[in-house]
């Protein structure tokens, strides 16, 4: 080894030859270095876990604008702004803050398609979820952080639909029935789904229970 440094040492010509690339071929690779691990963390999307402050961030509200293809009977203004019947001063601990659950009752009787179906039981379990926020917050929440438990039922015509309607509103429960625009395959107007819900389980069988699962 000395043998072949002492020409080096000897000669700065040659020593600041093998020098400087290095050199700079070290400071390259730690500004690529340092670029690239800001360009990664810039392209990062994550959500924080909570808020500074330590409390949930902020739930957005839920747009109470009609798509156009169908409509709410909160919409139509069909519902009034009377509160829950059930409590919503229950413990969550309790067996009741977990006993909540909505129903979707769909009509057979229009022959919808599967994908239809699925759209307006979508549309009436967003109306009853917008409902539910502005009148019963707490139940909702509770509702939620349980399973959000839904059931879907069917009954045969707009006027069993329309009588559970009624029903639910007298006995104080969220009920949202959706009336489709008639794009497609039924007519204008038709009432297509029932929500019923979120609220107690015992108090929707009260309503619901003879009905058929879908």
């Amino acid at each position: 080894m000395d043998h072949f440094l002492r020409p080096l040492l000897a000669d700065r010509t040659g020593l600041t030859q093998i020098v400087l690339p290095c050199v700079a071929a070290a400071f390259v690779g730690a500004a690529a270095g340092v670029y690239g691990e800001r360009m990664w963390a810039a392209r990062r999307v994550h959500r924080p876990a909570s808020s500074p402050s330590g409390k949930r961030p902020a739930t957005p509200r839920w747009a109470q604008v009609s798509t156009g293809e169908s409509t709410s009977s909160s919409e139509l203004g069909s519902g009034d702004e009377s509160d829950c019947s059930s409590s919503d001063s229950t413990d969550d601990n309790t067996g009741a803050a977990r006993e909540h659950k909505m129903v979707l009752v769909v009509r057979t009787d229009l022959g919808m398609t599967k994908g239809k179906l699925a759209a307006q039981c979508c549309h009436a379990a967003v109306a009853a979820v917008s409902t539910a926020r502005r009148r019963c917050p707490e139940t909702l929440r509770r509702y939620q952080r349980h399973g959000a438990a839904k059931v879907a039922l069917k009954c045969s015509s707009e006027e069993e639909l329309l009588t559970l309607y009624a029903q639910a509103r007298s006995a104080g429960l969220i009920a949202e029935y959706i009336e489709d625009a008639g794009r497609t395959q039924i007519p204008e107007g038709s009432r297509t789904v029932l929500a019923i819900g979120p609220a107690p389980i015992k108090q929707v069988d009260a309503i619901t229970g003879h009905l058929k699962l879908l």
